[in-house]
């Protein structure tokens, strides 16, 4: 068995960690096993799902890890313990050189860096410019192969580097064409009318998801007399600052946390439409996700247009648009004609989203590891 280990900072419900766990419940861990490297002491949501699969989960916590060079020593101290590993991947954007470095130094051969962003926060600044270009450079100099979620993505972190290998988000279609009882039924649940717009939110609360925007916007709607309701799904720092701006507002009847969940799937089938205000993103899972169930989602111009997989289920509106703007085009969505669960199977098939043919193009990347040994 070959051990690969992912350095992810955490597995919690989100995006890129949703997509390694779609992974790794495909993949023949007779051959591939994973393990992984956290940057937390705090407890995630897939830590017994990883250890049930027969993963390790290893810890360097959040204090020992914020200086970059202790972290890169420790990393390279954890490698020598716990080998042999027969692969390094890295998922932390820019600091992924600093993982790369220790691989090396640990005597990794096999070294992977994998994009998920099409943008990152430090951007604004000279210094944070400064520090990404010196990691691009050096991520170039120390991977030996290089994955990327989108074209975007790709162009965004390896702008040095040649055949970047695209990895889509995929999903497990059996799990989200599958018709069965939609459970929980929310307008049931939540004494909503028939003819209530029922929208979904689905992130981590933080700020790059704007969940601001979708109260301020609940706010407009309730004024304007708009039966909807809208469902935030996730949890994070901003929980409390949400629930305070939700009862500043008085929109308590129209917005709902939900909390972390476990039936992503059956909340999308329930609603009506997504809504994604994000400031900015890569290629989110849950957008896939939601074309898979076959519900519209309408998205902050911010996001890769790349999450349009041409199914008629996605608009793009900027976050500068009136809310009027963006009303208008949630009509528009849940009016229009969805496509069949057959068109979308097709279309992921062909794309590469489905969970089988990411599986098989890892698997294949793993092999080439082999010359190395």
């Amino acid at each position: 068995m070959n051990r690969i280990l992912h350095v992810v900072g955490g597995m919690n419900r989100a995006g890129a960690e949703t997509m390694i766990m779609n992974l790794y419940r495909k993949i023949n861990r007779e051959k591939y096993q994973f393990d992984f490297l956290y940057f937390t002491e705090e407890k995630c949501d897939y830590d017994q799902e990883i250890e049930q699969l027969g993963g390790r989960i290893f810890r360097i916590s959040e204090k020992n890890s914020k200086n970059p060079i202790s972290r890169t020593i420790k990393i390279k101290r954890l490698i020598k313990k716990e080998h042999p590993f027969y692969a390094i991947h890295c998922h932390q954007l820019f600091s992924n050189f600093f993982h790369l470095l220790a691989g090396y130094l640990a005597g990794i051969d096999f070294r992977i860096a994998h994009s998920h962003n099409t943008s990152d926060v430090n951007s604004k600044k000279w210094s944070g410019r400064v520090y990404q270009r010196v990691s691009r450079l050096l991520i170039s100099k120390l991977a030996t192969h290089f994955i990327a979620c989108g074209k975007q993505a790709g162009e965004f972190l390896f702008p040095y580097s040649k055949n970047i290998i695209l990895l889509p988000n995929a999903v497990d279609l059996k799990k989200f064409s599958t018709q069965t009882t939609i459970v929980p039924d929310l307008r049931e649940l939540y004494k909503l009318n028939s003819n209530t717009i029922i929208v979904c939110q689905v992130g981590r609360l933080n700020p790059v998801k704007n969940h601001i925007f979708t109260i301020d916007f609940a706010k407009y709607l309730k004024d304007k007399n708009v039966d909807i309701h809208f469902f935030i799904v996730g949890d994070g720092p901003l929980k409390g600052d949400l629930i305070k701006k939700i009862n500043s507002l008085d929109v308590s009847g129209l917005v709902t946390l939900l909390g972390v969940r476990e039936d992503i799937q059956q909340i999308m089938s329930n609603s009506d439409l997504m809504i994604m205000p994000s400031i900015h993103e890569g290629f989110p899972v849950v957008l896939v996700e939601s074309q898979a169930t076959g519900m519209p989602a309408l998205i902050s111009s911010n996001i890769s247009k790349e999450v349009d997989l041409n199914l008629g289920l996605v608009q793009f509106s900027d976050l500068e648009d009136n809310f009027n703007t963006w009303f208008e085009k949630i009509v528009q969505l849940t009016e229009s004609k969805k496509p069949t669960q057959d068109e979308i199977r097709q279309t992921f098939i062909a794309e590469g989203f489905d969970i089988n043919v990411s599986v098989e193009r890892l698997e294949n990347l793993y092999g080439q590891g082999d010359k190395f040994f």
